[in-house]
């Protein structure tokens, strides 16, 4: 009987609920996972009532020792809002952990709402001494707010499987240029600098010829990045949130394998569109 973790993945982008499809991906068998989930922002936030009635059997002790029982309302619909966002989030980071070979790494990329959340479960999960950087994704474009210090930047959590084993090459990164050239040789000016853990990238521009209309599009340049220092060719790239699929065009382009998961129809489109002429299969889930 083959080991699991000696499995050959191909190039796939499936269509369906990602915790079902990374149960069925073999353990120990990526090197790599990115992952953009939705960030928790409360747009169109709906909120559960709770109320509480007498009933002998209840979970809840009140006045004299007399039992009650916690009744909820049913919360409908929500856009970018769970109404248990790390009940949702916590399983599939479970799965990303079991997927990751000793060499992996794990990146989860979400906002200043969530991400202080995401590091003490990831802490419980991997264990604190896997964690390996926050990365801090600044930004300086759309509207700016003058009753606080506007917010314009994401955070990259960086995690590995093993603090030993882990693969890392900064020199296969591409470059930066120095902030103060002067400060520095010709040589080094020439070459640039390696990048810190503060990225300064511009978003994806609305008018540019990355720009594929869907919302949450990331730029290609933090991709490459990513999958450049984390992984080498022929390594297996992981996104269960692929959205308008840049994990996996990047991985393409950087001779990785990548398997991409989303839900959503309109990004499977979008996705479609930006792997034309790239090798994958389809599997609607």
């Amino acid at each position: 009987m083959s080991d699991p973790k000696n499995t050959v993945l191909k190039n796939t982008v499936y269509l369906g609920d990602n915790l079902a499809i990374l149960q069925s991906i073999p353990t120990e068998s990526i090197d790599l996972i990115y992952i953009d989930p939705p960030f928790n922002t409360g747009r169109s936030q709906q909120r559960s009532k709770e109320t509480t009635r007498r009933n002998d059997e209840g979970d809840r002790i009140g006045f004299k020792g007399k039992r009650y029982e916690t009744i909820k309302s049913q919360v409908l619909s929500y856009d970018d809002q769970f109404v248990d966002y790390w009940a949702f989030l916590e399983p599939r980071l479970q799965e990303a952990h079991r997927l990751l070979k000793p060499t992996g790494t794990l990146y989860l990329h979400l906002d200043y709402r969530e991400s202080h959340y995401a590091k003490v479960l990831l802490d419980a999960l991997f264990g604190p001494d896997n964690f390996l950087n926050e990365i801090i994704w600044a930004y300086d474009y759309g509207g700016k707010s003058k009753s606080r210090w506007p917010a314009k930047h994401d955070t990259i959590l960086v995690f590995v499987k093993d603090p030993k084993q882990y693969y890392f090459d900064s020199e296969t990164v591409d470059r930066e240029p120095y902030m103060a050239p002067g400060l520095v040789t010709e040589e080094k000016v020439a070459k640039g600098k390696l990048p810190t853990d503060v990225w300064w990238h511009t978003i994806v521009s609305p008018t540019g010829k990355e720009k594929t209309g869907y919302p949450t599009q990331k730029p290609i340049g933090i991709l490459r990045r990513i999958i450049q220092a984390s992984s080498k060719e022929g390594d297996v790239v992981l996104d269960f949130f692929a959205g308008s699929g840049t994990t996996g065009v990047v991985a393409n382009i950087l001779e990785r394998k990548f398997i991409l998961i989303d839900q959503n129809p309109e990004a499977l489109g979008v996705i479609q569109q930006r792997l034309e002429g790239a090798k994958y299969e389809l599997v609607r889930a």
